[in-house]
């Protein structure tokens, strides 16, 4: 196992990094810039989280359309990716799935909609609880306020009766409603114009038997995206605020690392959890992959992250 690491962990382009252990293996997949001949979603393995190699693409979608955020799921002897593809702008995302005999792929698309009544929805997170039950937290557009929650983007969960269908009853988990997750003052959206707010990328966690939903909030390509989270005692909620306030338990470090976020979460061998995250170099030429360590002080989640001088490595 590598001693140290130093983020990034790969130096390439590796926005929305979702790590998977299997047979004692990391997988990585991501958002990042595909294939000359169509392969969308880099595939990247380790044996220790540090040291990364790409392996391929995880699915050949030549054409136009835009990939996004990709989370795999093993289930049943077969890996479930879930992802969105729409236009660059990603005001047609809808969210799709594909399926595969083996974690590198390659994944073929299952010609599903998994949200057909949604004009836009994108970052899928499949969970299973420990009964076996698979749900899917995936994000949305609120275009009504509601209390303090702000119009924009928002987090849902529904169940899945099966890995390429959901139950269609979805139920709130998370919208904006804090200053810091605004995305754009005065955004044209539905014919419209917004200031629109935004929390998305869901990754949940249990922890004393109770569900941590993480989110990040905020615009992805500024100073203001970070890492926050909401809290239920089950997966279908009601969830309820961090109680020791709103801002994000991870958050930008100015000349080293720009908006970290839409992390995910692995275990590393001697079962640590580890948070996987993006973040921007000072210059913003990319979003590339980060990785630290998370702790819990009591109910609370903590983590030194995002940093970026060498740290001891996962052991």
């Amino acid at each position: 196992m590598a001693s140290t690491y130093t983020n990034p962990v790969y130096p390439e382009i590796m926005a929305d990094p979702f790590v998977l252990r299997h047979e004692g293996r990391y997988y990585a997949y991501g958002t990042a810039p595909g294939s000359p001949e169509g392969g969308r979603f880099p595939v990247l393995v380790s044996d220790d989280l540090v040291r990364w190699e790409h392996a391929g693409y995880a699915i050949a979608q030549p054409g136009e359309d835009h990939f996004w955020a990709p989370e795999v799921a093993h289930a049943d002897g077969r890996f479930y990716m879930y992802y969105s593809s729409g236009d660059v702008e990603g005001k047609r995302h809808r969210l799709r799935v594909a399926v595969a005999d083996r974690p590198e792929g390659p994944f073929v698309d299952q010609g599903v909609l998994l949200v057909p009544d949604q004009p836009f929805s994108i970052d899928a997170h499949p969970f299973r609880d420990e009964d076996g039950q698979w749900y899917l937290f995936y994000c949305v557009d609120f275009l009504e306020e509601e209390g303090d929650h702000r119009v924009g983007t928002g987090i849902v969960v529904d169940r899945m009766p099966e890995m390429t269908r959901l139950e269609g009853k979805p139920r709130m988990v998370a919208r904006p409603h804090a200053d810091w997750h605004l995305f754009r003052k005065g955004r044209a959206m539905y014919d419209a114009v917004y200031d629109w707010h935004t929390v998305e990328g869901a990754s949940v966690l249990k922890n004393q038997g109770r569900y941590y939903c993480f989110y990040s909030g905020g615009a992805w390509e500024k100073e203001n995206y970070g890492v926050s989270y909401v809290v239920a005692d089950h997966p279908l909620g009601p969830y309820h605020r961090a109680p020791d306030g709103q801002g994000p338990i991870m958050s930008s470090r100015p000349g080293h690392l720009i908006g970290p976020g839409h992390n995910s979460f692995t275990t590393a061998p001697d079962g640590s959890t580890w948070i996987v995250y993006h973040a921007w170099d000072p210059a913003m030429t990319g979003r590339r992959m980060c990785i630290d360590p998370l702790a819990w002080q009591g109910e609370r989640p903590v983590t030194s992250g995002p940093s970026w001088t060498p740290q001891p490595g996962p052991a």
